[in-house]
């Protein structure tokens, strides 16, 4: 029997809190699992910086990946037999499913966003370099590693194949605010997924849903609005995020000033630092080494990289107030003066931060970042773009929401001896909002 066919001998399950059970067969599956990649997951947080805000959120990319597999394992069981689907493409589907965060860092995306690293370019280095992984792929058929990356970079010729994992209604979204909202113990992110699977209908580039199933996609996305703005985005999260990427720039500062020696030599980020990262050194990184070192970094020489470390390993964040950049330009611009005249680094203790979403939008051809909108099947055969069909969906089609913090230590601020100088900063601040708490 060839490899692609293998089945175990018997089947095995991970017990699964969301899913009830996650249901492997297939060998290929199975050997996956087992690699060194894939098992790396286990140390990389699904939420990042969330559980300084949501305790319960835990969970890791090793959790949420095999849900994603889950979900595309059922959505295949329920499509067996339907015109437009080709059972030649299960185990593909399948291998993107489960591989799809593969090349996740630590703390995903702010880890991201300081060294200007793009996980789904590793993705795709970890499934067709010299790794477990691809060992395992290429055993399939050659070629076979280079199809699932295509899948994961939306550049597979079978269309269907990629909206299952990446489409406004696919497996990786169903999967991730399912598994968040039960770990963060919120009620958003609930919804009918198992109706949502009934309606799944494939055809010859999509997934549409028959419009039976509309309301079960209402509801899916107003709970992804919810989550991004009550979870994702929550302003506590964020002054985490601000804190992480600041030790992150203040180390590769340090590590670029050639008089600063450091007690605990960074030898896990220099790669990082010069920004000559190997598939190699990416792998070796993972969130347990990262809060080692910050955990060490707290001993640090540097007073800001001391601080900074400690305020993230004891959760002793920034406090926050609404900020209009359009507005608020010159009034930041003072905010830094001052700053720098009491003898705080505005650098790293004055952080203006804005986190963005659009929940759900039509076909924009051309654009940036072009979305493929949910197709409604109605019972003459015909399609109807979700918007066009849903008033409540209507509601927040194409509709892009911002939201600014200005982040700051306000314990620095009230110990700080030139009080008249805090008070002019206390004056700016809060008169543009409320003072934010971070409990």
């Amino acid at each position: 029997m060839a490899y692609k066919d293998k089945q175990l001998q018997e089947e095995k399950v991970f017990k699964d809190p969301v899913h009830r059970y996650v249901h492997v067969r297939d060998q290929v599956i199975w050997d996956l699992i087992a690699t060194p990649e894939f098992q790396r997951l286990r140390r990389i947080k699904q939420l990042g910086t969330t559980n300084l805000t949501f305790h319960g959120a835990e969970h890791s990319r090793f959790n949420h990946s095999l849900g994603v597999y889950e979900i595309v394992r059922r959505i295949i069981n329920n499509f067996q037999d339907r015109p437009n689907w080709d059972n030649e493409e299960r185990l593909l589907c399948l291998c993107a499913a489960l591989l799809h965060d593969l090349g996740h860092g630590p703390f995903s995306h702010s880890f991201e966003k300081v060294f200007k690293l793009d996980h789904e370019y590793f993705t795709q280095q970890i499934i067709l370099g010299d790794t477990k992984i691809n060992e395992v792929l290429e055993r399939v058929q050659p070629g076979f590693a280079q199809n699932v990356a295509d899948v994961i970079d939306k550049t597979y010729q079978n269309k269907l194949v990629v909206s299952l994992i990446s489409s406004q209604i696919d497996a990786d979204r169903m999967d991730y605010l399912l598994r968040d909202a039960y770990f963060t113990g919120v009620s958003y992110g609930h919804f009918d997924m198992e109706r949502i699977l009934r309606v799944m209908r494939p055809i010859e580039d999509q997934v549409v849903i028959k419009s039976t199933g509309m309301h079960a996609v209402e509801d899916y996305i107003m709970s992804r609005y919810q989550m991004y703005w009550q979870v994702y985005f929550h302003p506590v999260t964020r002054s985490a995020e601000v804190i992480l990427t600041k030790i992150l720039h203040r180390a590769k500062h340090l590590y670029e000033t050639s008089n600063y020696t450091f007690k605990l030599e960074p030898t896990h980020f220099i790669s990082f630092f010069t920004g000559d990262v190997q598939l190699e050194h990416y792998l070796k990184l993972d969130e347990s080494i990262v809060q080692y070192y910050f955990q060490l970094w707290q001993d640090e020489d540097d007073f800001i990289l001391s601080d900074l470390c400690e305020r993230f390993m004891n959760r002793r964040l920034f406090k926050y107030v609404e900020f209009n950049p359009s507005h608020m330009m010159k009034e930041l611009m003072e905010l830094y003066r001052l700053f720098q005249k009491i003898g705080i680094d505005p650098e790293y203790y004055l952080v203006d931060d804005s986190s963005s979403d659009l929940p759900y939008d039509f076909y924009r051809p051309g654009e940036e970042e072009e979305r493929l909108p949910i197709h409604l099947l109605m019972p003459n055969g015909e399609l109807k773009e979700l918007s066009r069909h849903s008033d409540i969906v209507e509601a927040i089609s194409g509709k892009k929401r911002t939201d600014h913090k200005l982040y700051f230590p306000k314990d620095v601020l009230d110990i700080n001896e030139d009080k008249q100088t805090v008070e002019q900063i206390k004056a700016i601040l809060y008169g543009q909002g409320d003072e934010g708490n971070v409990n």
